[in-house]
């Protein structure tokens, strides 16, 4: 047996989430293998941070597998993940590797959320969404359920998802603009019109307009809750929702190669994330309301840090606990691995029930 410590490896790690968790990981005293597909750019990130590095991409199974040797744990920062997410999952489950990403993707969720069997006899655990994406929601939604008996209507609101994304976070959402807008009805997903579901929620400071939009835990808060009807939201601007209506007329045209291609050109053409100062400066609000059938309702609100900054604060967080041993196997969502009052273990979360 060798007598080396666990390794984590964290996976595009060059791109600007990869980098902020890289970063913080030096920190912490922890030592990750970096790696990606760009080897400039990954040799440079681990000779500045003084670790060691492997460059691969994610087509050839026995290269990745290769290059999973020895690692205990992957921690997947290379999206869109509707892509990327598979082929790492695959290897992970053949070379017996912990598999933890950062994805937002309610359809990646989804998709290992069907391969838990295959994971546990694997002793394996899949966990996605250890950032901003999912873990203060799941948390959330999970301590809400939990005041009230049998619910059955989940609804999570968020404030302050920032102007400033990164460009796999803004790829993402320019890839999936055609796919339309998603809510769960009776425990199956249902599409629905751009723009067309709204609600008002109070962040702390009054109602706001919010919008339905397709987020994780309408995959994970359905696992973790077993709550029938979820619906999802994000604070908006007025111009923003017929925007989004106007849009959703047209989703050949949003989903066409040209149109597709310009929106990403001009994602490259944007910084590459938030600057530090916009990070420190911050704050994100989720709101959730869950109510059964005999009308009772309960209300819970959650304060946190800016949503890439607690993205590499979580991630890190829940892969030390992995490394440590802590890893149920199966597909799992922060709340089901490690209970709803995870999200207070990281600095600058605040929870209150209403």
């Amino acid at each position: 047996m060798s007598d080396q410590p666990p390794k984590l490896l964290v996976y595009g790690a060059n791109g600007y989430t990869g980098t902020l968790i890289a970063e913080l990981a030096r920190t912490q005293g922890l030592t990750p293998v970096l790696a990606g597909r760009n080897a400039e750019n990954i040799a440079a990130l681990a000779e500045r941070l003084g670790f060691e590095h492997r460059v691969f991409g994610l087509d050839v199974p026995s290269t990745v597998d290769a290059c999973l040797e020895g690692v205990a744990v992957v921690l997947h920062c290379a999206g869109p993940f509707s892509r990327t997410a598979a082929p790492m999952v695959d290897a992970c489950i053949r070379m017996g590797v912990h598999y933890l990403d950062v994805t937002g993707e309610f359809a990646v969720f989804e998709a290992l959320r069907q391969r838990s069997s295959e994971a546990r006899e694997a002793k394996v655990m899949l966990l996605p969404g250890v950032g901003f994406d999912v873990v203060p929601s799941d948390c959330l939604a999970v301590h809400t359920a939990r005041r009230i008996t049998q619910p059955t209507r989940l609804r999570i609101a968020i404030l302050g998802l920032g102007a400033s994304m990164s460009h796999g976070t803004a790829t993402t959402m320019v890839e999936g603009l055609s796919n339309g807008s998603w809510i769960r009805k009776g425990g199956s997903l249902v599409k629905i019109a751009p723009g067309s579901l709204t609600r008002k929620f109070d962040f702390g400071r009054g109602p706001s307009i919010t919008m339905a939009v397709p987020w994780g835990d309408l995959a994970t808060a359905y696992h973790s809750t077993g709550i029938p009807d979820i619906e999802t939201y994000f604070s908006i601007k007025r111009s923003m929702l017929w925007g989004a209506r106007t849009m959703g007329r047209l989703p050949w045209l949003l989903g066409s190669g040209p149109v597709q291609r310009l929106m990403k050109r001009r994602v490259d053409a944007r910084p590459a994330g938030p600057t530090a100062d916009q990070r420190d400066k911050g704050r994100s609000i989720f709101v959730v309301e869950v109510e059964n059938a005999a009308g009772l309702r309960a209300t819970s609100r959650l304060e946190t840090g800016n949503g890439y900054s607690l993205t590499a604060l979580a991630a890190l967080h829940i892969a030390k606990r992995v490394l440590a041993g802590n890893a149920p196997v199966g597909f799992q969502t922060p709340a089901t691995a490690y209970g709803p009052d995870l999200i207070l273990e990281i600095p600058g979360t605040r929870r209150e029930d209403l």
